[in-house]
């Protein structure tokens, strides 16, 4: 399994241990910066992790930021991308089951070992793929790309 990574200038140490971490599991692990504690926006790292899952370079992202929430609304950004911000592991197993997340964002605040079972659990958990849980997903999909009435 390919796992992209990316981060912000406040998720730079931890994407380094993770990328590490996830090696020493077997996973092959593509790292799309940021590469220092320089201040960065989170945008772009998040935009060009999304990038790489639709261009169907990696399997799945993983994504860091101060607090998660900011990158994970870059990835959103890219069609076809489901990032769920997540904190703990029913949040990761929800992801995969219910949503089919192909990317997790997470606060680069959080433990590093609460951080390793995150993302243990997300990269081993399958999509259910009932049908309930596509139905809805299928919806999220017809209305991707599409602005609101009020944004027109």
């Amino acid at each position: 399994m390919k796992i992209g990574i990316a981060s912000d200038h406040r998720g730079y140490l931890l994407k380094k241990e993770i990328n590490d971490y996830l090696k020493q599991k077997d996973f092959q692990v593509m790292d799309y910066g940021t590469n220092d504690i320089k201040p960065v926006d989170y945008s772009d790292y998040g935009i060009i992790l999304g990038e790489k899952i639709i261009n169907k370079e990696i399997d799945y992202g993983i994504a860091f930021c101060g607090s998660g929430i900011g990158i994970s609304i870059a990835c959103n950004k890219v069609k076809g991308i489901r990032c769920a911000k997540v904190d703990n592991l029913k949040e990761a197993i929800q992801a995969r089951e219910h949503l089919d997340a192909n990317v997790i964002a997470i606060s680069s605040e959080k433990e590093l070992e609460e951080i390793k079972r995150i993302i243990l659990t997300f990269l081993t958990t399958e999509f259910s793929n009932l049908e309930r849980h596509n139905i809805r997903i299928d919806k999220i999909k017809k209305y991707e790309g599409m602005t609101r009435k009020s944004e027109s």
